[in-house]
């Protein structure tokens, strides 16, 4: 369509990167909305953490040990009970175990950075830090351990197919073919994301929560147990984290690799602050995030002809690659003093004292 003013002098070269970006995020929307789901699921964690007041640096850690322990435990409940694909994702009872062991390594973990941000009253930063430097070598020295012999895996989810009778439909086939091609954890993060959303802002858990991330003497005042919701949030938010985790190993993978994660949980955190910390931001940035990857991908694999592929071509590969990392650095520092926190984010909550 925009072909015929590819030579027009300068403006053609915008021409074509226009014509390019669109080809890319159409042929590649499925791939897009896939590797968005860790980045939106752990912005996610984030969210139910600090909008409760509680920093959480800790997601690429609660990540990495989920991914982990779902491989784990699926691949052992599979040697234990070999059984045959589902007829519904391809699920089978060990991919539907592991499922759920990470989401409880998810939650523990969770758990114990509640407990040292409410109760220990720790450095929040220093704790999630913790997290993520003990899931780092721990599952790094087990897959040394399970790497001395063959070590089957469980399978993993498969994606849905959708009619070829919606996505050959024009203009809005590739968006049906770009959330039905998926397995049943991406799927998961819109419904999620709009839940979380409407809970966030539309229900009496969400005003609460929000109470006690700006102002958690005054919410205290009005009858608020800002510990145990702190609690309670904390501890939720692992599920997001454990289902990030599990995206890895049982649905986009079936095997494990000593960090695999790769800096996932932290682009996270800046999906979280470019979303402004609300669920649905914060799926839009690990879509922004997504999509820059694949278009890094895309320009190494299959680079656009004429003018701008001549251009881009001499760049070295590697910045490609980094693309992502590169788009999370400028959005961050575009964003950083026009996002604002919550008002007591990271900082600890003491009852005063009854007399």
């Amino acid at each position: 369509m925009l072909a015929p003013l590819f030579d027009v002098p300068v403006l053609g070269l915008l021409f074509q990167l226009v014509d390019f970006l669109t080809n890319t995020l159409t042929v590649n929307g499925a791939l897009i909305l896939a590797l968005a789901a860790p980045l939106a699921l752990g912005a996610m964690c984030g969210v139910m953490n600090e909008r409760s007041g509680v920093v959480n640096i800790g997601i690429e850690g609660m990540m990495l040990a989920s991914a982990f322990a779902g491989w784990f435990v699926a691949s052992l409940v599979s040697q234990a009970m070999p059984s045959l694909p589902g007829p519904v994702f391809g699920a089978t009872l060990p991919i539907l175990v592991g499922l759920g062991a990470a989401i409880l390594t998810g939650v523990l973990l969770s758990a114990i950075h509640a407990w040292l941000c409410i109760s220990a009253r720790a450095d929040q930063i220093i704790s999630g830090t913790i997290i993520n430097i003990v899931a780092f070598g721990l599952t790094g020295y087990m897959d040394l351990l399970l790497s001395q012999k063959s070590w089957p895996t469980a399978g993993k989810f498969e994606a849905f197919a959708p009619p070829h009778a919606l996505t050959d439909l024009p203009l809005v086939g590739w968006l049906i073919n770009m959330f039905l091609n998926q397995g049943p954890i991406t799927m998961s993060v819109i419904v999620l994301a709009l839940v979380l959303q409407i809970l966030l802002f539309r229900s009496r858990w969400g005003l609460r929560t929000r109470a006690v991330g700006e102002h958690p003497k005054a919410a205290e005042t009005v009858g608020i147990d800002v510990i145990r919701l702190r609690y309670r949030n904390v501890i939720l938010g692992g599920i997001f984290a454990g289902l990030g985790g599990a995206w890895f190993t049982l649905e986009f993978g079936s095997g494990f690799q000593i960090g695999m994660t790769n800096g996932r949980g932290f682009i996270a955190l800046a999906a979280l602050i470019f979303g402004r910390w609300n669920p649905l931001g914060a799926l839009g940035a690990g879509l922004l995030f997504a999509a820059s990857g694949a278009l890094g991908t895309a320009i190494r694999t299959t680079p656009p002809p004429g003018q701008l592929g001549a251009l881009l071509t001499p760049i070295p590969e590697q910045v490609f690659a980094a693309l992502p990392y590169i788009v999370t650095i400028i959005v961050l520092a575009g964003v950083v003093g026009r996002s604002t926190p919550p008002a007591a984010d990271g900082q600890p909550y003491q009852r005063e004292a009854t007399t």
